[in-house]
């Protein structure tokens, strides 16, 4: 029987250990070693070593536990059973401390014995440079075996004292300069310097200690690489983040778990552009979107309001600065258009037949969403002045979702890609398949997606508060009525009738017929102003509903659609800042029960997956599983995944601007239990 030509295929991740600070990222397996898929150090897109292997005594030590630190820093313990004594208890063991900061990697290794003899051995470590671009390693076309022929580098060795640097250059790109460098921490040579050999045809650096571990003592080595890309487009951030004071003392303690490590996640992936070396943000996600998306910043700089709008302000400055200026149909700009994501030259999806250019508009609710976090900022007591700086942006956004965002001039913000290469679908849920019928057609466009419309209403009426509140009163009364008219509209067309209660449909198609799947989406209508109580309530109990509510976070697609399957995408897996956004939309309408619901749900998760939340995982129901099966591709730590918890936590509180002290107590309710916070800022700054 012939089977069809395999077909390159995406790294897995849910197996592998990553250590990270934007623009930084390493990945290896749960040992430390690096050798196929994802595995790797990689700077600013760039896979710089593909292979990692540590051997002792001429053999890899055995893995026995991985301790994750930080973001920054994990512990792989090992034991090197080839050195040791005949006894039963290992007596020799290997501790490698592999730690990231922005541009630089780093490893002790530390090698313990509690033999009565001194043991001599040779510790060697041989890197395989590999320079793939993350866009051919994400299409699984990066083998980091095949170093020699990618690399094509050359070196050069110099010696400083016991300390030896060798440069490889990328031949590609020689402004590419990679400065590797390693020396004895704590040292017991026979030798006073350690070896270092190059094998320029593999691009293979080998680094060799020849040590002397005394009876019952431990050698530690060390080695560290400087990573510099002049050619990339975001850089790691400077100093703290305003959160760092933050403490959490909670009833259940997965809550505060939860949002310690998402914390810790979100620290390390605050990046900036190198345009603007003062306004950070964060990145979307690692491994595949280190870098500025402007839907997914924003909603995390959106959840993350009640520690600060530090961030908030930051984010809308940098998305302001890029803010479209005139119609270019290649990179889907149009002026006051914010945009989709960044990078430092063409992004190549070569199975998707997908190619973006470097600075890509392609997404309809980014702009919109910019208000929102504009007017949320305000709320949350950003600075006057920085508000009125940013009116001119606003108001090019507004104008934008009128002029520009509703192409056809029905009222409602649609899309659509005109090159043929860009994404099909622009919305929070851009993959090719997630806007289909209930039979599992898919929708043809432009379409208009029914959260979008609330991001726009919400967006218009928040503006017009802005507006009036700076004395443009003409202004703000123009579009307090687009957006009841808006809200008029969607009542009409987006409603479909159902035995068990109406519900919006996800989306209007070419033809502005409603598609009757029931998904996820609807959970983002929720606070936004859009609706009516009775529509809110509707609503409400459907989200709870098992078809939605999987136990685990809401499914992105209805059980009873003909397209679910719990592992797809965005057609049946959980996401936790989606069912964040619903819970806190829940929330301000009054649900609290159902948003307590959903978030025990989401806390039951993050148990499961060590508190690092994925940017996804299965659709499972919790009645048939004990926890949710991992999407093998999901990224992380990923910004909003990461930013849930904070949401989830402000929702326990139903915390607001109104009501933001230093120290909180929980939710009248007691949904979750007891929960005390220190470090929330009501207005900029502790209170």
């Amino acid at each position: 029987m012939s089977h069809p030509e395999q077909q390159p295929l995406q790294p897995l991740l849910h197996d592998a250990a990553v250590v990270l600070s934007a623009p930084t990222q390493v990945w290896s397996d749960h040992s430390g070693r690096m050798s196929q898929g994802i595995h790797g150090v990689y700077h600013s897109d760039t896979r710089v070593f593909g292979i990692h292997r540590l051997t002792i005594g001429g053999k890899q030590p055995e893995h026995i536990s991985t301790e994750a630190i930080s973001a920054r820093a994990a512990r792989f313990v090992s034991l090197a059973r080839n050195i040791d004594d005949s006894g039963p208890d290992p007596r020799v063991r290997v501790e490698v401390l592999r730690e990231a900061a922005a541009g630089v990697v780093s490893e002790t290794i530390t090698v313990r014995s509690a033999r009565v003899e001194a043991v001599e051995t040779r510790v060697e470590l041989s890197l395989g440079a590999d320079f793939a671009e993350l866009q051919v390693v994400k299409a699984g076309l990066g083998d980091p075996t095949g170093t020699g022929t990618k690399a094509g580098s050359d070196g050069a060795e110099s010696h400083e004292g016991n300390t030896v640097r060798t440069e490889l250059r990328r031949a590609e790109a020689g402004d590419t300069i990679l400065t590797l460098s390693h020396a004895p921490v704590e040292a017991v040579l026979s030798s006073p310097d350690a070896e270092i050999a190059y094998d320029a045809a593999n691009a293979i650096v080998t680094l060799a200690w020849n040590i002397t571990i005394p009876a019952r003592s431990e050698v530690t080595l060390g080695w560290s690489v400087t990573l510099h890309d002049s050619s990339a487009v975001v850089a790691g951030a400077p100093g703290n983040p305003e959160w760092a004071d933050i403490t959490i003392e909670s009833d259940d303690s997965r809550l505060g778990n939860w949002v310690t490590r998402a914390l810790e996640d979100l620290d390390a992936l605050r990046m900036t552009t190198t345009a603007r070396p003062n306004d950070p943000f964060l990145a979307a996600g690692a491994p595949w979107f280190f870098t500025l998306f402007g839907r997914d910043s924003i909603w995390a700089a959106r959840m993350l309001l009640p520690l600060g709008t530090e961030l908030a302000a930051s984010t809308l400055r940098v998305l302001a600065s890029l803010q479209g200026t005139t119609t270019v149909n290649e990179t889907a700009e149009q002026p006051g258009k914010i945009m989709h994501e960044l990078r430092p030259g063409d992004l190549v999806i070569p199975v998707a037949d997908v190619s973006l250019p470097p600075l890509y508009y392609g997404t309809v609710d980014a702009t919109a969403l910019w208000v929102c976090l504009l007017v949320d900022a305000w709320r949350w007591g950003l600075a006057e002045e920085q508000v009125q700086e940013l009116l001119p942006n606003m108001v090019a956004a507004l104008t934008w979702m009128r002029d520009f965002g509703d192409s056809d001039g029905d009222g409602f913000l649609e899309y659509v890609d005109l090159t043929g290469h860009g994404l099909a679908n622009q919305g929070w849920k851009d993959s090719g398949d997630s806007v289909q019928w209930q039979d599992g057609k898919l929708a043809e466009g432009p379409i208009a997606l029914c959260e979008v419309q609330a991001y726009a209403y919400e967006a218009a009426a928040g503006a017009a508060e802005i507006l009036e509140h700076f004395g443009r009163g003409d202004e703000a009364a123009t579009w307090r009525d687009w957006a009841q008219t808006l809200a008029e509209r969607f009542r009409e067309s987006f409603w479909i009738p159902a035995s068990d209660g109406a519900y919006p449909a996800i989306a209007l198609d070419a033809q502005k017929r409603p598609v009757d799947t029931v998904t996820s989406n609807i959970g983002h209508i929720l606070g936004t102003g859009l609706l009516n109580p009775d529509e809110e309530k509707l609503i409400a109990a459907r989200l709870v509903s098992p078809e939605l509510n999987s136990g685990f976070g809401l499914r992105t697609m209805s059980t009873e659609a003909a397209g679910f399957w719990p592992l797809s995408y965005h057609g049946g897996s959980v996401w936790a800042h989606d069912t964040a956004i619903a819970i806190q939309g829940l929330t301000r309408s009054g649900f609290h029960a159902e948003a307590a619901e959903l978030s025990r749900g989401l806390l039951a998760v993050a148990e499961a997956f060590d508190y690092r939340m994925p940017e996804l995982h299965s659709g499972d129901s919790r009645t048939d599983v004990r926890v949710p099966a991992p999407y093998p591709a999901a990224c992380r730590p990923q910004a909003w995944s990461s930013a849930a918890a904070v949401a989830v936590l402000s929702s326990a509180l139903d915390l607001t601007p109104a009501n933001a002290a230093n120290t909180l107590a929980s939710a009248a309710t007691g949904s979750l239990g007891g929960v005390r916070v220190s470090g929330v800022r009501g207005t900029g700054s502790p209170m």
